[in-house]
């Protein structure tokens, strides 16, 4: 009996494949050495979304030498994940038909999927030098390159693929990522929409959207993209992840943790997903729960840079950490993206820090700022300076005294100001260990809203600040925001919060400016990864420090100079609780013993004794560059305080 392979194609294109599939069955019982028949048979169960791998193999079986047949299976094994199996088969399609693009381009697919990326670019090259116009081995050439850190070149190749299919949603998200790697956030934001526009039921692209917005710090939108996405696809465990990163940086611990957890009960091996339940624990204090989560992250994926970066970030290393520096090391030698590259530098360098081989560190600190200026955009010294100039020229003493239409009586609101790395963190801890104090964290309430230019005498600005504050404690007399870069909008907040008490935290400059470099900022801090930004920065910072000096009421700012802190510490403290308007508790010289959330990289060490970090500088004093000439104000901190 003949086969009709006529009438089974016809099913296959109207679509029939439950009944191709039956009668295929059928034909397969009389004739099981028709691989044509068991390929057809494949693609009705590929159409009803059931397992091809069994039809595709008995189909190789069949024709041994036909081409497509391998890269079938092929596809077959890549959609089970089966990625090692899938690369042989496409390999064989490939010896048969050495010019079979779509074998080139699904074997940098799956070459992709196991990390080959220089293997799978060769591949899409390939694919590419057959067909140039094949828009899907540009988009995967993009991919691989991004991988590799070649960024740029990535670009070129995603706007290619673009170019070339304009409905192409899946490319216009991969740009808009690889746009994100180079701090091109406006047109990476504007790619993600395109796509989504295209096909508003692509979750990934809803996903990246999100990891966009909590780049650009727009992290409440950014859990909306990451929800929108788990609606559309609710078994998709990287959204899950990310929404906890997004929700641990809005201080909702307990939401971080749930959402971790339903991302492993879909993908109980997912290393990124132990690494946020780190930094969870370690914002808790809880060091030894964040290490054994740090670790079992490189169980399953023993080269993942953050989570060797975050052990380094637990306690003081010692050279009995040399393993762990054998190891951060070989990772770093590893083609790397720049931001992953930028978080295992930075930790190698505060390992030699730690073990005081000071010039080496600090080789490892440039490597670490040289690779997260590519993750981010330039500093704008002259727009800084303008800011500044309008602060001061539109915030005088006249502006200041004007009618506080809006203002608020409340004493509730403490703001803890200076430059990053200056002991706000510490003296948050210190006076949220007073039973009548809670700290909020860094609250970025004021920059956002004289970015919108409120106009504040006819506004909720006050209403709505205290509401955000009572989301810290419905009860407590005065709450902490220790938004350091509130300096900024000192006058603004007078004028809405009269009462309201600044504490400006005065450091060292050359011990600040290093403690910045020495740190990984998120994409806003622009100027921390180049120390004349840094100097530039600070230089402005003591300008508009100067102006709030000449032009705030008397008695509403104390000036607290860090290293006197560190060693008069109850003086100190006494004195700032005695500013807030609070009586005296001793529970604030126990601060480290303090059971609170803590986001800031000073995590681990707000909750140790005092153990300052006076004088640091003196060990870089080689390699201090443009911060030398901070070093006038770096002798000696003010510490006339009211």
């Amino acid at each position: 009996m003949t086969i009709d392979l006529q009438r089974l194609a016809a099913l296959l294109n109207r679509r029939h494949f439950a009944e191709l599939e039956h009668e295929a069955l059928e034909v397969l019982h009389r004739h099981p050495e028709s691989g044509v028949v068991w390929q057809l048979l494949a693609a009705s169960l590929t159409s009803q979304g059931k397992d091809t791998r069994h039809a595709l193999s008995r189909a190789v079986q069949c024709m041994p030498e036909d081409g497509i047949a391998h890269n079938n299976l092929g596809n077959a094994f890549a959609r089970g994940g089966q990625f090692p199996d899938a690369i042989d088969s496409y390999r064989r399609a490939l010896a048969l038909q050495p010019q079979f693009v779509e074998a080139h381009n699904n074997l940098a697919q799956a070459l992709l999927s196991l990390g080959q990326f220089a293997e799978a670019a060769a591949s899409c090259r390939q694919a590419i030098a057959l067909q140039p116009t094949f828009a899907s081995a540009h988009d995967n050439l993009g991919s691989a390159l991004a991988a590799m850190g070649h960024v740029d070149e990535a670009v070129a190749s995603f706007r290619r693929a673009v170019d070339i299919d304009p409905e192409f949603f899946e490319a216009h998200s991969n740009l808009g990522n690889a746009l994100l790697d180079l701090s091109q956030t406006e047109d990476a934001l504007a790619c993600h929409r395109r796509a989504i526009q295209i096909n508003p039921q692509f979750a990934v692209a809803h996903n990246n959207l999100g990891n966009a917005l909590r780049i650009a710090g727009q992290i409440d939108t950014a859990v909306a993209s990451y929800d929108r996405a788990l609606q559309i696809m609710p078994t998709f465990a990287e959204a899950y992840c990310n929404r906890a990163m997004a929700l641990r940086l809005l201080g909702r611990a307990p939401e971080a943790r749930a959402a971790c957890r339903r991302a492993l009960e879909i993908s109980p091996r997912f290393a990124s997903v132990f690494i946020v339940l780190g930094e969870l624990s370690a914002d808790s204090g809880d060091f030894l729960e964040a290490e054994r989560c740090f670790k079992r992250a490189i169980a399953i994926e023993p080269e993942v840079p953050e989570a060797w970066a975050g052990l380094a970030g637990l306690r003081s290393m010692t050279h009995d950490d040399a393993d762990w520096l054998k190891n951060a090391q070989t990772i770093a030698g590893r083609p790397l993206h720049p931001r992953k590259r930028a978080v295992l530098e930075f930790a190698i360098g505060k390992y030699l820090n730690d073990v005081r081989e000071f010039e080496r560190a600090f080789a490892h600190f440039r490597r670490a700022n040289e690779a997260a200026k590519r993750c981010r955009p330039p500093h704008d010294r002259q727009g800084f300076t303008r800011t500044v100039d309008s602060i001061i020229g539109d915030h005088d003493q006249k502006w200041l005294g004007e009618s506080r239409v809006s203002s608020s009586d409340s004493k509730l609101p403490v703001f803890i100001v200076g430059m990053l790395r200056s002991g706000t963190t510490l003296t948050e801890q210190i006076l949220a260990s007073h039973p009548s104090v809670v700290g909020a964290g860094e609250l970025s309430f004021w920059g956002a809203a004289f970015s919108r230019g409120h106009n504040i005498a006819g506004s909720q600005l006050t209403s709505d600040y205290l509401k955000l504050l009572r989301c810290s404690s419905v009860d407590a007399l005065r709450v902490v925001d220790k938004m350091p870069t509130n300096f900024a909008w000192l006058g603004f907040i007078n004028r809405c919060f009269p009462n309201a008490r600044i504490i400006h935290m005065q450091r060292n400059p050359l011990d600040t400016c290093l403690s910045i470099y020495f740190q990984n900022f998120d994409t806003a801090v622009t100027y921390a990864n180049d120390l004349g930004d840094l100097a530039d920065y600070y230089e402005q910072y003591l300008r508009l420090m100067q102006h709030w000096r000449s032009s705030l009421p008397s008695g509403v700012m104390l000036e607290v100079p860090y290293e006197d802190l560190v060693v008069n510490l109850e003086s100190w403290s006494r004195r700032m609780v005695e500013f807030i308007g609070l009586p005296w508790d001793a529970k604030c010289l126990d601060f480290h013993q303090t059971k609170r959330v803590v986001l800031t990289a000073s995590k681990w060490q707000v909750r140790q004794k005092i153990n300052a970090a006076v004088g640091r500088w003196r060990n870089y004093e080689k390699q201090l560059g443009p911060l030398r000439r901070l070093a006038s104000d770096a002798t000696g901190v003010r510490s006339n305080c009211e």
